[in-house]
């Protein structure tokens, strides 16, 4: 069984072809100075649909430290970075995106916290460079109504930018939902996390992988997974309305009482769409939270992994690697690479 390395780094790529060498360059550079060459560098492509995998897999035969995984097709995010924490191996695991708004360079600065007793060191923005005036809005929305809602205290202001010991991401792999929220889960496991503020850099190359509509799905998986709240608001909601009705109905039963007709047709055009607006807000979110246990009850795969790479070796894993616990997913690891030669000095590698 080959050794296990110190330090694992994960990075789900999509479609990041004009970037990903400097990503590598970076990382490396990095993560040498800190554990020498008692590292792994897990590349994850998403279904990428440019030349991302054909980087990756050049950068896998000049550097004894990568190791290339390509997932069946785009699973999203969260999906990917999960799919790279199940094949990292290292007691020390960094999740980090590949566009290198996160730097790598900052692993220097959290080695240190967790060496002084941290179980999780995270990314904490202070500034965000090089995005729109949208996205800083909806996003400083989006984390004051989490914040509201959320059942555990997520912190603001952090992405999935974080470096864990073994056991946090053995417990986040043993966590068995598909709609995954990582900086969410990861806070809900607990132990001592700690904050690293940093101004986050604008992307080196390429464009977002999160348009709008992606932004508002990532932020129904994350309200849903982690709160009930809003079913909660539907049922006062519901309650409101049923109190509206009976003050309304004792109202025109008096007025017909006094001989009075109840006149107005917009009026009642009115409550009637306020009404039927609220159940449909109410049915909505019910399905929201209905869907998901749907799609959580078929027990499909989290992910499907093509092809992993290390080195000129190609390999293949289970289907059922998803669904493994952390030490068959590692046992399998080793068994696709048993015939390899042990790696080389980082300093015969070359990234360029």
């Amino acid at each position: 069984m080959a050794q296990a390395p110190f330090l694992s780094i994960v990075a789900p790529c999509h479609n990041e072809e004009e970037g990903l060498r400097e990503f590598c360059r970076r990382a490396a550079a990095a993560a040498h100075s800190v554990t020498g060459d008692a590292f792994e560098l897990i590349l994850v492509d998403d279904g990428s649909s440019d030349r991302t995998w054909e980087i990756i897999s050049d950068l896998a035969a000049d550097v004894p430290q990568v190791l290339g995984v390509r997932l069946l097709r785009n699973h999203g995010h969260q999906l990917a970075s999960t799919a790279g924490l199940s094949a990292s191996r290292g007691e020390r695991v960094l999740l980090i995106d590949a566009d290198l708004q996160d730097p790598p360079e900052l692993l220097l600065m959290m080695m240190p916290i967790m060496e002084r007793g941290a179980d999780v060191v995270y990314g904490q923005r202070t500034r965000r460079q090089g995005e729109t005036w949208f996205k800083l809005a909806s996003a400083s929305l989006f984390y004051q109504a989490l914040s509201k809602l959320a059942s555990v205290t997520i912190p603001r202001d952090t992405g999935d930018f974080r470096l864990m010991r073994r056991r946090v991401v053995d417990i986040l792999l043993a966590m068995p939902e598909r709609d995954r929220f990582i900086r969410g889960m990861v806070s809900w496991i607990g132990g001592r996390q700690v904050a690293l503020p940093y101004e986050r850099d604008p992307r080196f190359a390429g464009t977002t992988k999160y348009p709008l509509r992606k932004m508002i799905n990532f932020a129904l998986d994350a309200i849903t997974s982690f709160s009930t709240t809003p079913l909660r608001i539907s049922t006062w909601l519901g309650m409101m309305s049923a109190g509206v009705a009976i003050a309304l109905l004792v109202y025109t039963f008096v007025r017909w009482l006094e001989g009075e007709t109840v006149t107005g047709w917009s009026s009642i055009m009115a409550a009637v769409s306020a009404f039927s607006a609220i159940q449909l807000i109410c049915i909505g979110i019910i399905g929201e939270y209905l869907g998901r246990l749907v799609q959580e009850s078929k027990k499909r795969p989290m992910f499907m992994v093509e092809t992993i790479v290390r080195g000129s070796e190609q390999s293949e894993l289970s289907i059922a690697f998803s669904e493994m616990s952390a030490s068959d997913k590692r046992a399998a690891l080793d068994a696709a690479f048993a015939s390899e030669e042990p790696p080389r000095s980082q300093k015969n590698g070359r990234i360029g």
